[in-house]
């Protein structure tokens, strides 16, 4: 059996990273982001980083982290309303972002996984998302054309995974990151469980194929809002 598998996260992804680089990020505000990778991309210092998320994190986790260190450009993403200092940054224009819906993301990476250069929808059809792109009319209705998006390196969470990077994911912590992984062309897992052998087949949610490194995962799962109902009185 070959192994995938790398017991530093910031030595696996030294590997590859460089400044300028495009990655996509799995995750869906702080559910299922693979922080321990976040945190080596911080370290290993790249800079002017394209990345393509859902979101980007909250002011100090996730994502936000890249953001504090200025180490990001350019943003693609769907919502980014939890982060005070990105806002900051994109309205002082010192970083670039592209708003793009989310399912028009997801589609994009999936697309881009699939090897589909782009593809046409009609979402966005007479908003500024379909300023300067190509529109045809599909049985009377427009719709613009979308490119995929390919990414240098892709990060993802999963629950669960083998050595030779078959990955599973355990409910909403799934979101973006079966599309972030095969959207990569190189991928690095950060997994809650390394299984010994191979994953049973019929549990596989990412081939392996998709798959580059794998590393452990951080234990501590963050949460983005804490809501609690008011202690009743005795």
């Amino acid at each position: 059996m070959t192994t995938k598998y790398r017991h530093d996260p910031a030595q696996a992804l030294a590997e590859v990273i460089r400044d300028g680089m495009t990655i996509a990020v799995g995750g869906f505000g702080l559910s299922g982001i693979p922080s321990r990778l976040i945190t080596a991309v911080r370290d290993s210092g790249a800079r002017n980083l394209t990345i393509v998320s859902n979101n980007m994190g909250v002011d100090g986790k996730g994502l936000g982290l890249l953001i504090e260190n200025h180490q990001v450009s350019k943003v693609l993403a769907s919502y980014v309303g939890e982060n005070k200092l990105f806002a900051q940054q994109f309205l002082s224009g010192d970083l670039e972002v592209e708003f793009v819906p989310q399912g028009t993301l997801a589609e994009r990476l999936r697309a881009g996984g699939a090897g589909i250069p782009a593809f046409y929808t009609p979402t966005g059809v007479g908003t500024p998302v379909a300023e300067g792109k190509e529109t045809m009319d599909f049985d009377g209705k427009p719709a613009i054309l979308e490119r995929g998006i390919v990414a240098d390196i892709a990060l993802v969470r999963a629950h669960q995974g083998d050595a030779e990077g078959n990955l599973r994911y355990r409910m909403t912590a799934r979101n973006f990151n079966p599309l972030a992984a095969a959207a990569g062309r190189f991928t690095l897992a950060e997994v809650e469980q390394v299984l010994e052998g191979y994953m049973d087949p019929q549990l596989v949610d990412t081939p392996g194929i998709f798959v580059q490194r794998v590393v452990d995962a951080d234990p501590v799962k963050h949460i983005e809002q804490r809501t609690v109902r008011v202690k009743q009185e005795a």
